[in-house]
């Protein structure tokens, strides 16, 4: 059994972590897996959107700690880099990434889903910066945390450890839509094909274009802004959006 399956349908690549018998905590095969099969849906053509989610009743419940005791000291740093594939992966992307949630997303598994664009949780979800609570402490979880919330805020969840239910996610502005378990599935997949059914070029300029503006002084950020806005004018997607908006007809992008 693999520790990660994916499928293409319509345009959407299905990514699920399959270790529900250890709550889909990371090992270094599922770690590993993971950057692959993102690695190969960013690839594809014809997959406009990705969706990431957990087999069984809980998405990630973090790093497996029976196999980080396993490392001599020598191998810690090494099986951690594992452990922060996705991040890297998951920021070079340029197609949106969903993460669909249900019950525990803590530690290494918050991060993940942090990681993502867009978090459809269950809500029975409940997320957590938890590494506190065994003597450790998420960093990079924390960090992405921060990402949403503002650094300040972040450090208190990562330092105390509480959980934050679904409810809560949402009105911190993490999580994008809250629903009921048995409609998990429906609202990520409405989510996913309203995306897919935009141009992918546009999608990709936002997410590039947002990237390369981080950090930026505000001038220089509006300027690399203006200079993406131009260049989807003049692409073929961006006129035919505009024409079929003008027409009052429904668009036909083809870009992938």
């Amino acid at each position: 059994m693999t520790a990660v399956r994916s499928s293409v349908n319509e345009a959407i690549c299905r990514i699920e972590l399959n270790r529900p018998e250890a709550m889909n905590t990371f090992n270094a095969e599922l770690a590993v897996e993971l950057d692959e099969a993102l690695l190969a849906a960013g690839e594809d053509d014809n997959v406009r959107v990705i969706v990431l989610s957990g087999a069984g009743k809980h998405f990630s419940t973090g790093i497996d700690l029976r196999e980080l005791l396993s490392k001599e000291r020598h191998e810690i740093s090494g099986f951690l880099k594992l452990m922060d594939l996705h991040n890297h992966r998951l920021a070079s992307l340029t197609k949106p990434v969903i993460a669909s949630v249900q019950g525990y997303a803590l530690a290494n598994g918050t991060g993940l889903a942090l990681a993502c664009d867009f978090i459809i949780a269950s809500d029975d979800a409940v997320f957590g910066t938890t590494a506190v609570n065994v003597g450790l402490i998420c960093i990079e979880p924390g960090y992405q945390l921060a990402r949403w919330i503002g650094e300040k805020r972040a450090l208190q969840y990562v330092l105390s450890g509480d959980l934050i239910p679904a409810a809560k996610g949402a009105e911190l502005g993490f999580v994008h839509t809250v629903t009921e378990k048995e409609k998990l599935e429906e609202r990520t997949l409405e989510l996913a094909k309203k995306l897919a059914s935009k141009s992918a070029l546009s999608l990709r300029a936002g997410k590039t274009g947002f990237a390369r503006m981080e950090g930026l002084p505000l001038e220089r950020a509006i300027q690399v802004g203006g200079e993406v806005f131009a260049a989807l004018v003049a692409s073929e997607d961006g006129r035919e959006g505009v024409e079929a908006f003008l027409a009052k007809r429904p668009p036909v992008f083809r870009s992938r």
